[in-house]
């Protein structure tokens, strides 16, 4: 027989809404628990404490739980007593008089002390029940086991635990392959000054930015800044290659020109699949102790141009112009002699420095820019080279998040004529 259509089937009428639905009276089977046995072995720990902690009422599934027989508990143990030393400390200097404050607290994690010794930890809710006056008569406790909650949050913790010390591994790992693809100790020409500073914008990535100086045969001084597309163990690859490239190039020609073409023919062979290149300035350097200063001719490979910081208290570009190196098959490269006066110093830079996001309005694209670098030089010349390199560190330390490129900085200087006395 079919139930006709917004009536229950198991006898209890249709629903608000017309629809049929089923009821306890249908399921008796499925009821026969009565109130008592529901509260004996629910699925969590019963408890019933007078105000003063006392176990007036357990039930078997707490029993179960800790081991104990009712007899051993109710009315000779507090609830205090389950609970292990620190959870006893909490209970008596934060729970109770949470509870007595409140009337209830909620999902407290605490751990039990089990009849054979072990800890279970547990979650713990009380509510104090008020009788008929309004007056607190017993606290009702549910305690629900979080063993399986706990064992997760320590695989939890544990793999935190592995995950940073595999993030330690990996920033070890790039610090010391970027330490080595830099020059261990800056070498100094003769009568000259020279300082050097590299900032990672990432400690999970090795950036392209190099830079060096050294000595060649005949007493003149090659150096480079450049500056490698993208980041990683492939960049780190084109970073060396580059280096030593330009190394052995300047020993066998010292002509910054044909190096940078050199370099640009070698990227070119070995990445043009990959589209991998850099930026770079090259240079040799010719000490001039008669007059104090140096000689420097440069080429450029796209890279953003030196800035030369004068004794009389002027900065301005030194102009080098150049294709990029390694993105194109045939390149040229010209060279530009830059002379450098006692109290003159060089810088060179990457543009993580020009491009840093400043904010304001004042720069294009709110980018510090090459315009506020040159006025930047212009505040510190006349100056030398550490502490140029030194100011240049402190202002990239102010552009905080804007900072999201590598940046190197290199600078040489030569030191003012002395008066005589």
């Amino acid at each position: 027989m079919t139930p006709s259509a917004g009536r229950d089937p198991y006898g209890q009428g249709p629903s608000d809404d017309g629809s049929a639905r089923p009821s306890e009276a249908g399921f008796p089977s499925l009821l026969e628990d009565n109130l008592e046995d529901l509260y004996e072995n629910a699925p969590c720990g019963n408890l019933s404490t007078l105000l003063d902690g006392t176990i007036a009422k357990i039930n078997s599934t707490l029993l179960a739980w800790l081991g104990y027989s009712r007899e051993e508990l109710v009315g000779r143990r507090r609830f205090s007593d389950l609970l292990t030393g620190g959870g006893r400390i909490y209970h008596e200097t934060h729970f109770a008089p949470m509870l007595a404050m409140q009337g209830e607290i909620r999902g407290i994690a605490l751990e039990l002390r089990t009849r054979d010794g072990s800890r279970m930890p547990v979650l713990v809710t009380s509510v104090v029940k008020a009788g008929s006056d309004g007056q607190p008569q017993l606290i009702r406790t549910a305690i629900f086991d979080a063993t399986e909650r706990r064992s997760y949050e320590r695989e939890l913790l544990d793999a935190r635990r592995a995950a940073e010390r595999e993030d330690e591994r990996l920033r070890q790992l790039v610090s010391k392959l970027q330490r080595s693809l830099l020059p261990a100790v800056l070498q100094t020409p003769p009568g000259l000054e020279s300082a050097a500073y590299y900032r990672m914008a990432s400690t999970d990535e090795v950036g392209g930015d190099f830079y060096d100086l050294f000595p060649l045969d005949d007493g003149r001084w090659g150096f480079f800044l450049g500056d490698v597309s993208g980041k990683g163990v492939e960049a780190a690859a084109v970073t060396a290659l580059a280096r030593y490239t330009l190394r052995a190039a300047a020993v066998y020609n010292p002509d910054p020109a044909i190096a940078l073409h050199n370099l640009n023919t070698v990227l070119w062979q070995e990445y043009r699949e990959d589209a991998r290149y850099c930026t770079v300035v090259f240079g040799i350097l010719t000490p001039t102790p008669a007059v104090g200063g140096f000689t420097a001719v440069i080429a450029s490979g796209g890279h953003p141009e030196p800035l030369l910081l004068r004794a009389d208290g002027s900065a301005d570009y030194q102009c080098t112009k150049g294709r990029i190196v390694g993105a194109f098959p045939n390149s040229e490269y010209t060279n530009t002699t830059v002379v450098a006066n006692p109290g003159d110093t060089l810088l060179l830079y990457s543009d993580g420095l020009t491009e840093a996001r400043t904010g304001s309005s004042e720069t294009p694209d709110g980018r510090y820019g090459t315009a506020a670098l040159a006025r930047f030089g212009a505040n510190l010349a006349p100056t030398n080279a550490a502490n140029a390199v030194a100011a240049v560190t402190d202002l990239l330390g102010t552009f905080g998040a804007g900072l999201t490129d590598d940046t190197a900085v290199m600078a040489i200087s030569a030191p003012p004529t002395r008066r005589a006395a």
